[in-house]
């Protein structure tokens, strides 16, 4: 007859493992010597080292007890059963360290690929840091309201890319963007814009699309606080007859004096 101590040393686990095994019903409490300890025989080693071994090959303890019991058949589909929730778990950690490894890059934080890929694409054309910023925030914004339009949305985005004003456009935001009131660049900006504008409405491309209202001036407000000078590019642009940002609206002619720039 073995002590508990001999027992684990013999199934290669530690007497903490065995007590745990007796409260959870795995390993069934044995008889005691005079003295009140527990005693074990050959039956208990084998079946101890079954369920260490079955532990180690990552069998749920809650699973362990059903395949103890079950006959060969029973045991192959149990353990078949087990691998196939092990596979999928292994799937979802293998994800989870992609996204992982995805946001030690900073971008990927809550913007899908097509986004980062736009991004990398308008570092490409020099544009500074602090707009890519700028974007990357609007993005994060865009992709959490249509996320099954983002993708669609980034598409266009390198179509209107392959517009020279596009990357005229771009090409103002390579540097600071705290430009003074009587900076040049304002007015030729303007200029891209409007032209911009002129052609997104003849092909029925206002922007904006399936945002409420609230959520535009939102995108619009955030674009004024963060580039001071973009207030003096709307300016321009309302005397032209234009108004937003986010999303672009002819103003009627009899309304121009009316109109106030968006919040």
């Amino acid at each position: 007859m073995l002590t508990i101590s001999q027992l684990a040393a013999y199934a290669g686990v530690t007497v903490r493992a065995v007590r745990h095994y007796h409260k959870i019903g795995l390993l069934p409490e044995p008889g005691r010597d005079r003295s009140g300890y527990r005693t074990y025989d050959a039956a208990a080693v084998v079946r101890l080292i079954r369920i260490r071994t079955l532990a180690d090959a990552g069998v749920p303890l809650a699973r362990v007890q059903e395949l103890l019991d079950a006959g060969p058949a029973e045991f192959a589909d149990g353990v078949q059963e087990i691998d196939k929730h092990l596979r999928a778990e292994i799937r979802r950690l293998q994800d989870t360290r992609s996204r992982l490894a995805r946001l030690a890059t900073g971008e990927h934080l809550a913007l899908p690929q097509s986004v980062v890929d736009y991004l990398d694409r308008l570092r490409g054309l020099g544009v500074g840091e602090r707009y890519i910023e700028l974007e990357r925030d609007a993005w994060i914004m865009i992709a959490a309201q249509v996320p099954h339009l983002i993708d669609s949305v980034i598409a266009k985005k390198h179509e209107e890319l392959d517009d020279p004003d596009m990357v005229r456009l771009y090409g103002f935001f390579t540097g600071e963007l705290d430009w003074p009131a009587d900076d040049p660049r304002i007015v030729e900006v303007a200029d891209v814009l409007e032209r911009l504008m002129i052609r997104a409405v003849e092909a029925g491309a206002a922007g904006g699309d399936g945002f409420d209202d609230q959520f535009v001036a939102l995108m619009d407000s955030t674009m004024l606080e963060s580039a001071p000078g973009a207030e003096l590019v709307l300016a321009i642009l309302k005397e032209r007859g234009w108004r937003g940002w986010t999303r672009i609206e002819r103003v009627p002619a009899d309304r121009l004096g009316t109109e106030l720039p968006p919040p």
